[in-house]
């Protein structure tokens, strides 16, 4: 599809027939240059109009009063009379081109088709300043709308864009969630169907019988070459349009003996002869270069070799070249022939040897010029045969999916082809015949080097090149030679219309057939009918024109006889589009907006019978008023895919039923992938290809209608008329539409996002069906065919792949995907008692476990005596004042500071003296601890509980981001209401900085004391609370929601959580643990500042900082101290994989070794991260880590450790849930690797002493066995509530105090607020029962509600990361039910648009969910919190307050 041009779309002010006739030439002239100079954007409307009026102003009579540039209404529609004007050449040459899909009635419907469309805004997409050529961000911004609120308007336009009132929408319906997504269309009752009588074969007039009619086509060549050596054969031309070189028959059958002698004699390896008759060869010349493959091609036949003629690769990376190098390798291509000057022109190895393009086989190269090949002896001559059945040539043909299949054409066929071609054109013996076409395949190959050596003619090949250089060369050659034939595309056609005014003395008058190769395009009509208005006064008579049907398996299916052939006149049908997408004829009027004026393509070819079949399932007969492929039995059709017997069968050997279901012939018949009927006259038409075919719920589009139409969308100023590709891809089991077009490089944004809209909404209202994307890619970047047009599935493939890197995208998947499941309704709840009674009947077990009996566990465990952890450190310090307890390793792997028993103690002391004497401070008050990782963090805990003080343990901020930072630490301070910080010198400067001034009021802060350099004490008496039940500090933490939360930890409960996790890992003094974790809360503060006093073990502490400078720095750690128990977070584990996980062999080196390990347990309160931690056990087993060691625990701010591996008990389980089940809140268990499926991890064992059960979120009964909902527990450890500033105890109750409404409705429970289920496996647990698994789904504050469905980020998010290589990172949330996905781009910036599609896509197939915005951001602006957990809902407020600066935000409409 080469560039097509705008002839003035726009009517304005026509003069009358009359007065444009009597109009004088020059002025004519002018006004097709205004059309032109409009057309490409060269002036403005405005400018057009002005000009033309002062144009007319002579020859109109005025309207009373009215200005001549005002009668605008003074409309009637152009003549195609007046034909466009060349510009200059300049222009010429880039833009307008291939007018293939011109048509004034079709711009005339689409105008007044958008006519119709109030004029509606969309949303613009945001690009960053850096991305746009001009910023016009702010220009599509409203007045009145502050510029930080634009998403919130645009999104707000995206609203109210869809609240449109779509088109009544097919008979909605719901299938069971767990049956896949079948048809949801239902086929329309009112929609046209086929009324006429089963059609008839159609037989065109017998092959004639020709006394002295060769055996072969050799036998031709022979004859011509031996009776008319002198007599031209070929005559080939420069890029000047000079002629180079003429060959005649003699030299033809010369130089093709001596190729055939030199192919079978002189190549050989090993003293084998390299080619055996019957092997294939690859023919490889230039389009410039017809004379060489003429030779090249008669060569091989004449040695019994097979031609396979492909185009000439120029890179490794050409358009389709890898697809060709499939086919040579399946036909075992092994040499290729080619010339001197194209094999210099071949990309080169370093040893000088032509490149193995991608895909292709090793071939070996072969320069046919005379100085390679020899003269044969005078006794060798070549065996002329009779045509056999064997393979003649392959002629290669790309299919709509991209692969390159190789066609077979058979010695008879071949023979039987050119006899059929002879007698329908009527050619006779030394007739001149100019081809415009390629040479190498096609009609180029059918008339002008096949038949054309059977009937001897002279042929004129004109090159693309020249084409392209001076598109009037053919017309030029046509005069000069009287040639008697022209063999063209339309677009020749077309192409020389644009430049025919610079000629005046040619004539046309010799030719008898000006054959149209793509007359089966349904647009190449407006070329036939505006080259015969220009060229009919230069001697081009009317009847010349004959268009043909052709199709690499069929050959020629028809062709209009030249007029002397006796035949009828030429047809025209109208035909309804809205028909033809039911595939039904309905023959409209010219009127009408949506009708599709169509040519014949003439007659069957002599000795082919020819029917119309239905395209899908059996092969029917159409009925006479029905459109279907057509098929043709002939002995001149090709005979197979080479290598492929199954579509072989299906394409070549099809036999058409009755509607009774017999056969209609006993021959095989060939589909020719052409979409048409047989009319009146017995003519036929031809509507489409099959693989332009697309089929949009049920109805069937032709990629070239929808072209045209978008190329009658005005003003054409934004994209090229010749580089647009349509195509459908697959999504949710059905075809969308997609539109590709080049945007010309100085096209505004505003100016193509408007086009964009227009020619929306002229599809839809032309064709009645959506466009799913609309995609505008820079200027000369959609791979193209070798000789011009858009190469479409190379374009499809690249835009699946996201290689495509468009400038602008419009997605519109809202308006196009009809095929949604419904949404799913809200059954009424079942009672309590139904529920019991239904788990009754159903033998179902009620989902409830619990760890080990505490009470049971015997242990000699000495700290058991103690109510308090202040107690347990005093008694160590006391029983074993030297034992080492922490170890802390800095970002060298040296230890940076250590603290054993006393010496905690110790230090604990003269904090609570300080707090005491210098803060002043009474028992209870609440003291704000802010301090790095380290020993000093400990210390001062234990200093408060020593004073009586309330610690509360904060992250400080970090420096170099205060603004961010600094507000959560006073918001804790304040929240927890301390009344005193504890802090080291270095952050207490920090805090009270310049710098700290900007981002929060430091005059405010309470009392900052700093611990760094605090007098030795006198004996301390240590506070002893009244009761256990007494607060012992507060835990903070930002939950992902970003909700800011401190739960209340008692010393039962302190205690009772040292206690379980001691029992669960087996923990004692003698043990060495590895802690690479963030000290402030949860299990990360329990394990490093707790456990450790309560079991005695020493604990190496690393700080998870100090893996930005070292990231084997914890590794190391647990290699060198052989740990054999070690907790870390999914951020550090990340960090692991991916900074490691090419270095595990380095790593070797330095003798690290984990295979110590046998348990490492990731700290989390979210769903297992399973394709983190299988990846994390994969790269490292090479260092010894068994593949069972890692496994997640399991905690929340009602209970910070709920689940926990251990170092005992069965391995944790995997299983795979369907997840649609899932988004109805169903737990369907299937086989992993089945659709749809997730794998989920349990999380750990519940910790001693804990109880959990699953409880309904709404009715709060308990659920059965492999239910799905919240998960309660109920341990001594649990927190005792919120620690609010307002303290509500609506909420409180409700989290930490809460009883089942049925069942056992003694126990209190705690709500975690995570849903997942419980499971009995097969296995069993330490006391020999068996073991109940529990596996967390999600949060539920996080998951987001659409569509009646509970979908879990974490699974878009997945889906959307696999979607293509360059996203780094993704998250997603809501907005007033429109679903928003964010993406990190880890590519370069002009990949963000193909992101657009693909995450659109993705999220449909696999979450049946349309994407309402896309937003693509940087690496790193996804917020993430310590335990590596993504922020949503901070990183929602981001985008909405505009504080993203994204790469880009599309708006799907």
């Amino acid at each position: 599809m080469a560039e097509r041009n705008s002839t003035g779309l726009l009517m304005m002010l026509e003069p009358s027939p009359a007065i444009a006739m009597s109009l004088p030439v020059e002025v004519r002239e002018k006004l097709a240059e205004l059309e032109l100079e409009l057309s490409e954007g060269d002036i403005t409307q405005k400018g057009y109009e002005k000009k033309r009026a002062k144009l007319l102003a002579p020859y109109i009579p005025q309207i009373q009063g009215v200005e001549p540039s005002l009668q605008k209404e003074n409309r009637i529609q152009m003549s195609q009379a007046a034909p466009p004007g060349s510009k200059h050449n300049k222009s010429r040459a880039t833009n307008t081109r291939d007018e293939r899909f011109r048509s004034d009635l079709h711009t005339e419907a689409v105008h007044a088709a958008l006519a119709k469309y109030k004029e509606r805004k969309m949303p613009m997409p945001s690009k960053r300043r850096s991305v746009l050529v001009q910023s016009s961000v702010e220009a599509c911004t409203p007045p009145g709308v502050p510029v930080n609120s634009r998403v919130s308007y645009k999104i707000q336009q995206l609203l109210n864009t869809l609240k449109r009132p779509k088109r009544p929408s097919l008979r909605e319906f719901f299938i069971d969630d767990f049956e896949e997504l079948v048809d949801v269309q239902q086929p329309d009752p009112n929609q046209p169907k086929a009324e006429g009588n089963q059609m008839s074969p159609l037989a065109g007039e017998p092959l004639g019988v020709v006394t002295n009619w060769p055996p072969s086509l050799l036998a031709s060549l022979q004859r011509w070459g031996i009776t008319q050596p002198r007599s031209p054969c070929l005559t080939a031309l420069d890029n000047a349009g000079k002629p180079v070189y003429t060959l005649t028959y003699g030299k033809l059958w010369t130089r093709s003996q001596k190729l055939a002698f030199t192919l079978l004699n002189k190549l050989s390896t090993r003293n084998e002869p390299l080619l055996l008759p019957g092997d294939r060869v690859a023919l490889v010349f230039p389009n410039s270069d017809p004379v060489m493959f003429m030779v090249a091609f008669y060569g091989c036949l004449l040695a019994e070799l097979i031609p396979v003629p492909i185009e000439v690769p120029l890179t490794r990376k050409d358009a389709g070249s890898q697809q060709i190098g499939f086919l040579l390798g399946s036909c075992g291509v092994t040499l290729a022939l080619t010339t001197d000057a194209c094999q210099k022109g071949l990309p080169k190895a370093q040893t000088g040897e032509v490149v193995t393009f991608k895909g292709w086989p090793r071939l070996l190269w072969f320069v046919t010029d005379g100085k390679h090949v020899v003269k044969p002896p005078k006794d060798w001559h070549p065996t002329i045969r009779e045509a056999n059945n064997e393979i003649a040539y392959i002629e290669y043909k790309t299919s709509k999916e991209g692969s390159t299949m190789g066609i077979t054409v058979s010695h008879p066929a071949m023979l039987a082809h050119c006899h059929a071609l002879t007698q329908a054109c009527g050619y006779t013996e030394a007739e001149t015949i100019c081809n415009v076409l390629d040479f190498k395949r096609d009609a180029g190959l059918w008339h002008g080097v096949l038949t054309s050596v059977m009937t001897r003619m002279h042929v004129i090949s004109i090159p693309y090149s020249l084409m392209k250089v001076n598109p009037l060369s053919w017309i030029q050659k046509v005069h000069t030679y009287k040639a008697r034939v022209a063999v063209v595309k339309s677009r020749d056609m077309h192409w020389s219309l644009l430049a025919q005014r610079d000629q005046r003395d040619i004539s046309l008058s010799s030719l008898r057939m000006l054959i149209v190769t793509d007359g089966a395009n349904p647009w190449s009509i407006s070329s036939c009918d505006a080259f015969l208005n220009v060229f009919q006064a230069r001697g081009l008579r009317p009847e010349v024109i004959c268009p043909c049907a052709s199709s690499a398996e069929g050959m020629t299916v028809a062709i209009r006889r030249p007029p002397e052939s006796g035949v009828p006149p030429p047809g025209k049908a109208v035909l309804s589009m809205s028909g033809l997408s039911h595939s039904v004829i309905r023959v409209d009027t010219e009127e009408k907006l949506s009708v599709l004026t169509v040519q014949d393509v003439g007659q069957v070819m002599p000795g082919a019978l020819v029917c119309v079949v239905r395209v899908e399932g059996t092969p029917y007969l159409c009925q006479t008023d029905e459109v279907g492929e057509i098929c043709v039995s002939s002995g001149s059709t090709g005979v197979a895919y080479y290598g492929l017997p199954g579509m072989t069968k299906n394409t070549f050997q099809t036999i058409p039923v009755r509607a009774s279901g017999g056969p209609i012939s006993g021959r095989p018949f060939t589909r020719t992938s052409l979409l048409g009927f047989v009319g009146p006259d017995n003519l036929v038409f031809i509507v489409g290809r099959m693989d332009g075919l697309m089929t949009v719920c049920g109805r069937r589009h032709n990629a070239d209608d929808v072209v045209a139409t978008a190329l009658a969308v005005e003003p054409m100023k934004f994209v090229y008329r010749g580089r647009i590709a349509v195509f459908s891809v697959s999504v949710l089991h059905d075809e969308r539409i997609v539109v590709v077009a080049e945007q010309r490089p100085d096209a505004s944004e505003e100016g193509s996002f408007q086009w964009m809209s227009r020619v929306l909404q002229a599809i839809d209202s032309i064709h009645q069906v959506g466009v799913y994307c609309l995609a505008l890619v820079p200027a000369n970047t959609m791979p193209k065919a070798p000789l011009g047009g858009i190469h479409i599935s190379e374009t499809k493939q690249r835009f699946l792949e996201g290689a495509l890197h468009p400038c602008n995208v419009l997605m519109c998947p809202h308006s196009c995907v009809t095929n949604l499941p419904k949404p799913r309704q809200k059954q009424p709840e079942v009672g309590p008692a139904s529920m019991i009674v239904g788990n009754l009947v159903a033998g179902k077990r009620i989902a409830q476990a619990c760890g080990r009996d505490v009470a049971q566990l015997e242990d000699n465990d000495q700290a058991r005596k103690f109510l308090y952890m202040q107690d347990v450190l005093q008694w160590r310090a006391q029983a074993t004042p030297d034992h080492p307890l922490f170890l802390v390793l800095n970002a060298k792997g040296t230890v940076s500071s250590t603290a054993s028993c006393l010496q905690l103690q110790k230090r604990a002391e003269r904090v609570a003296m300080a707090l005491i004497e210098k803060g002043r401070l009474n028992p209870g008050d609440h003291v704000a601890l802010v301090y790095p990782p380290g020993i000093d963090l400990i210390a001062t805990f234990y200093g408060c509980l020593y004073a009586g003080c309330v610690p509360v343990t904060v992250r400080p901020p970090h420096p170099q981001n205060l603004a961010t930072t600094l507000p959560t630490v006073k918001m804790i301070v304040e929240v927890s209401k301390s009344v005193c910080i504890l802090t080291t010198q270095a952050i207490m400067k920090l805090l009270k900085s310049k710098e700290a001034a900007a981002a929060v009021d430091v005059k405010s802060w309470p009392m900052v004391l700093d611990t760094d350099d605090l007098p030795r004490t006198k004996r301390l008496q240590i506070y002893k609370p009244p009761t256990p039940e007494m607060l012992a500090y507060l835990d903070f933490s930002v939950s992902t929601m970003g909700i800011l939360a401190g739960v209340k930890m008692s010393h039962a409960a302190t205690s009772a959580l040292c206690r379980s996790i001691k029992l669960q890992c087996e923990l004692y003094p003698s043990r060495q643990i590895a802690i690479c974790l963030d000290p402030y809360c949860g299990l990360g503060f329990a394990l490093w500042c707790l456990s450790s006093v309560y079991s005695g073990h020493q604990s190496i502490l690393v700080p998870p900082l100090e893996l930005d400078s070292n990231v084997s720095l914890w590794l190391s750690a647990v290699s060198q101290y052989k740990v054999r128990i070690t907790f870390c977070s999914y951020s550090v584990m990340e960090m692991c994989t991916k900074g490691l996980g090419t270095q595990t062999e380095t790593l070797r080196l330095r003798n690290i070794n984990l295979s110590c390990v046998r348990t490492c347990m990731v700290v989390a309160e979210e769903r297992p991260r399973i394709t983190l931690t299988q990846s994390f056990s994969k790269i490292f087993k090479d260092l010894g880590l068994s593949p069972r060691a890692v496994s997640t625990t399991f905690g929340c701010r009602v209970n910070m450790a709920v689940c926990l591996q251990g170092t005992s008990g069965p391995d944790p389980t995997t299983v795979y849930l369907d997840m649609r089940a899932l988004r109805h809140e169903r737990v369907r268990m299937v086989e992993r690797g089945s659709p749809h499926s997730l794998s989920l991890m349990e999380s750990g064992k519940i910790l001693p002493g804990v109880k959990v059960v699953i409880a309904n979120t709404e009715t709060k009964g308990p659920l059965g066995d492999s239910h799905l909902g919240e998960v309660w527990v109920s341990s001594p450890h649990n927190a005792t509530g919120y620690y609010t500033v307002y303290g509500e105890d609506a909420l409180h109750a409700d989290h930490f105090n809460t009883k089942l409404s049925f069942g056992d409705t003694q126990t209190v429970w705690a709500r975690t607020g995570y849903l997942g289920f419980l499971r009995r496996t097969e296995l069993t647990d330490a006391s020999g029962e068996r073991h109940d698994a529990l596996y967390v789904v999600g949060s539920l504050d996080e998951t987001l509600e659409l569509r009646g469905m509970r979908y879990h980020p974490i699974d878009i998010e997945t889906s959307v990361i696999r979607s293509h290589k360059s996203i780094a990172e993704c998250a997603v949330f809501t907005w007033t039910n429109l679903l928003v996905v964010v993406v990190e781009l880890s590519g370069s910036e002009q990949e963000a648009l193909d992101l657009v599609p693909l995450v659109t896509n993705v999220v449909l197939e696999d979450h049946y969910l349309i994407v309402g915005v896309v937003v693509v951001v940087d690496p790193g602006v996804i917020p993430i919190n310590s335990r590596g957990e993504k922020q949503r809902m901070h990183l929602r407020d981001g985008f909405l307050a505009d504080q993203l600066d994204p790469i880009y935000v599309a708006y799907n409409m």
